[in-house]
C-alpha cells in the first residue's frame, strides 16, 4: 500500500506541473500577443484594441481596400481602393512610386523560392543566399512612403514536405524587423489548414500577420483562425472568383467558369461575410486580379480585359469601399449556352459541323451591347515547377455568321477540348464575359 500511495503522490506531482506549465505556456502565450501588438509609434504597426486588431499607418486607422496587381493603379484609387500587393520585388521602384503617385500603399511581396520549384530548404547556402538578396532588397525600399508591409513568400507550403522552409521564413521576418522595424511582415498561405497555420505561430514568430490566398473556401476563414493556435490578426492576401480547383468539370476535366456576374455576385458575398471591417481580426483584403490574367483562361481572375475595359466585379469593389453605386455599370451576363445546351452537360461537337450558340445578357443603364466571340484551345494549368500558364491563339475560320447575342460556331477540325468565349461590351469601357467547354470528337460517347 505505501507504495501504491508513493507512486499516486508522484502520478499527481506530475499532474500539478503539467497543470502549471500548461498554464504559464498559455499566459505566456497571450502575454506575447499584449506585448506584440501594442502601439510603438512606428510608421506602420498593428495595434490590439479590445477585442479588435487594427493596422495604423502614421499614427491613424488604415483597413486595407486593395487590389492585386502591377497596372492600372489609377483605376484602384479611382474605385475607392487605397493599396496594391505585388508578388515580387522586380520593378519595385517603378511600382511604389506609381502607387504613390496616386496614393496608394503597397504590400511589397518577397518572393522565396518554393519546394515545389525544387528548392531545397536543407541547403544552407541557398537559404543564406536568398536571405541575402532580400536584404538588399528592404534596405533599398524600406523608407519608401508608398510600403505598407513586407510579404515574406507566396504560397510557399504548397506541396511542401520540408519544415525548414517556415525557419527560412522567421529568418527573413526577423531581418526585416532588424532593418526595417517600421513595417511589419506577412506570410501568404494558401488553404486553411489548421495544421499549417500552427506551424506558422510555431516556427514563425517574428510574422506580425497571417495572409490567406481564399476564395471559395473564404467562408470558412474565421472558424479555422480560432480552431488554430493563431491568437493575431489576418489577411486576405488574395480573394476573386471561384477557384477552378473548386468548382464543377466536364467529363474531359475542363473547370466550369462563373460568368462576369456570378463572380461579381460571389466576390461580394464573401467580402461581406469576411473582410469587411465589422470582422475583428481582419485587418483587409486584396482583390485578385486587377488587370488582365492568363490563369486557366484568359478570363478566370481577370477583373478587366485586354484592353481595359472593366467587369461588374470592379462595380462590386467600388461599391463595397466606398458605398457609391452610381456611374456606367457593367452588363448583366446570365448564361451561354451551345447547341441548345448548358456547360454542365458536357457538351461534344463533330469536326466542322456549325451549331448555334447564345449569350443571355442585358445591360442595368439601356445601353446597346455589342458581342464578340472567339474558340480558343483548352489548356490545362498543371501546378509543377515547369508550368507556364500561356495564352493561346484563337482557332481561326470558326466563328460564323453573328446576330444580336447568338452566332454560329464552326467545330474546329482538330479532335480535342476547346472553350467558345463571348465579350459583351456597353460601349462605356465596361465589359461581361461567360465561355463554354467542349470537345471536338469524330466518335462521342453520346
Amino acid at each position: 500500500m505505501p507504495i501504491l500511495y508513493k507512486n499516486a503522490s508522484i502520478l499527481y506531482k506530475c499532474v500539478f506541473l503539467f497543470a502549471i506549465g500548461w498554464f504559464l505556456t498559455s499566459c505566456g502565450e497571450r502575454t506575447d500577443v499584449t506585448e506584440k501588438y501594442v502601439r510603438k509609434g512606428r510608421k506602420v504597426e498593428i495595434v490590439k484594441q479590445d477585442d479588435q486588431f487594427v493596422l495604423l499607418r502614421n499614427g491613424e486607422p488604415y483597413f486595407i481596400k486593395g487590389a492585386g496587381g502591377y497596372t492600372n493603379f489609377d483605376k484602384i484609387k479611382e474605385n475607392g481602393g487605397n493599396s496594391v500587393r505585388v508578388w515580387h520585388a522586380k520593378n519595385a521602384q517603378q511600382v511604389l512610386d506609381e502607387a504613390h503617385k496616386h496614393g496608394l500603399t503597397v504590400t511589397l511581396g518577397l518572393w522565396m523560392a518554393r519546394e515545389r520549384e525544387g528548392f531545397n530548404y536543407y541547403d544552407k547556402k541557398l537559404v543564406a543566399q536568398q536571405l541575402k538578396e532580400f536584404r538588399e532588397v528592404v534596405h533599398r525600399y524600406k523608407d519608401h512612403p508608398a510600403l505598407l508591409m513586407w510579404g515574406v513568400g507566396n504560397e510557399v507550403n504548397m506541396d511542401a514536405t520540408n519544415s525548414k522552409v517556415w525557419d527560412a521564413v522567421n529568418e527573413v521576418a526577423e531581418m526585416i524587423h532588424e532593418v526595417d522595424p517600421d513595417h511589419p511582415t506577412t506570410t501568404m498561405l494558401i488553404g486553411l489548414r489548421i495544421k499549417t497555420i500552427n506551424l506558422v505561430t510555431k516556427e514563425c514568430p517574428a510574422i506580425d500577420v497571417i495572409s490567406f490566398n481564399m476564395f471559395a473556401n473564404m467562408k470558412d476563414v474565421e472558424k479555422r483562425i480560432k480552431l488554430s493556435n493563431w491568437k493575431g490578426p489576418y489577411l486576405v492576401s488574395e480573394f476573386g472568383a471561384r477557384g477552378a480547383w473548386e468548382t464543377y468539370t466536364t467529363l474531359w476535366d475542363a473547370p466550369l467558369e462563373q460568368t462576369s456576374s456570378e463572380k461579381a455576385s460571389f466576390v461580394r458575398e464573401r467580402y461581406l461575410q469576411n473582410i469587411s471591417p465589422d470582422i475583428g481580426r481582419c485587418i483587409g483584403g486584396y482583390v485578385f486580379f486587377w488587370g488582365h490574367k492568363q490563369e486557366y483562361t484568359p478570363t478566370w481572375f481577370s477583373l478587366m480585359s485586354k484592353t481595359g475595359e472593366e467587369t461588374e466585379t470592379v462595380d462590386v469593389m467600388r461599391e463595397l469601399w466606398t458605398g457609391d453605386t452610381s456611374g456606367n455599370k457593367a452588363p448583366y451576363v446570365a448564361y451561354i449556352q451551345l447547341k441548345g445546351s448548358f456547360d454542365f452537360q458536357s457538351v461534344f461537337l463533330e469536326p466542322g459541323q456549325e451549331y448555334g450558340a447564345s449569350v443571355y445578357a442585358f445591360d442595368p443603364d439601356g445601353d446597346s451591347l455589342r458581342v464578340e466571340w472567339e474558340v480558343l484551345p483548352e489548356t490545362y494549368r498543371k501546378l509543377d515547377s515547369n508550368s507556364k500558364d500561356i495564352l493561346p491563339n484563337p482557332v481561326p475560320n470558326v466563328i460564323g455568321e453573328a446576330s444580336g447575342k447568338s452566332v454560329r460556331v464552326h467545330a474546329p477540325k482538330k479532335e480535342g477540348p476547346y472553350r467558345l468565349y463571348a465579350y459583351i461590351y456597353d460601349g462605356h469601357n465596361n465589359v461581361a464575359t461567360a465561355n463554354f467547354p467542349f470537345y471536338v470528337s469524330s466518335n462521342p460517347p453520346y
